[in-house]
């Protein structure tokens, strides 16, 4: 099982869509995200009631005001992520029962704050995204509701881009042509198949 991570903007979703091209399922913690925050989701009722304002008019959650509020205060987002982790991690539990199931060979957990969470020692490898600062600023400031405050606040609690690339098995730079990147994943996705894995194994769960 690999853990795939990267700070924002250096690629985490190019390199999850690379892994689904050769076939490996990829639970993503984000998307997992969006479901517990949007209309029926699980986390809407907790959510609303511990920041009031930030319903939306669909019934789900409003993210960029709920976003708006936890960046500018380290407190409310301790308190958000102690409600939507347990949470996401019960999805991650329930995908990895399913590709035992399906006796998959190689599973991705695409975890944005895989270091941040102690994720690390729940996979057998990690593979971090990266790309030089200045890029990542450029590819940030280009999305909607962000600006160089909250820039600042994101990259504040994520482990530093040179501390997650010394310390993982694999590193993929998204600052060249995105066949580079693609064929790195391959090599990693050929190289990692061979391996029977300690965190998990397509007989987990049995």
């Amino acid at each position: 099982m690999l853990g795939l991570t990267g700070s924002i903007a250096m690629g985490k979703t190019w390199g999850a869509k690379c892994f689904r091209h050769f076939g490996v399922p990829v639970h993503d913690a984000d998307a997992c995200v969006h479901d517990l925050l949007g209309p029926g989701g699980e986390a809407v009722t907790m959510v609303a009631a511990a920041f009031p304002g930030v319903m939306a008019a669909h019934g789900g959650i409003d993210r960029l005001k709920l976003s708006n509020l936890v960046f500018n205060d380290a407190a409310a987002l301790d308190k958000l992520e102690a409600m939507l982790h347990p949470l996401v991690q019960q999805s991650q539990r329930c995908f990895l029962a399913a590709q035992a199931c399906r006796r998959a060979v190689l599973v991705v957990l695409d975890v944005p704050l895989l270091y941040e969470t102690q994720g690390r020692a729940k996979v057998d490898a990690a593979v971090v995204m990266s790309a030089p600062k200045f890029l990542q600023r450029r590819r940030v400031l280009k999305r909607s509701g962000m600006s160089e405050q909250k820039l600042n606040a994101i990259v504040a609690r994520q482990m530093p881009d040179e501390i997650k690339r010394r310390v993982a098995e694999y590193v993929v730079m998204t600052n060249g042509p995105r066949g580079q990147s693609l064929r790195e994943i391959a090599a990693i996705v050929k190289k990692t198949r061979t391996l029977r894995g300690q965190a998990w194994n397509p007989g987990w769960g049995r």
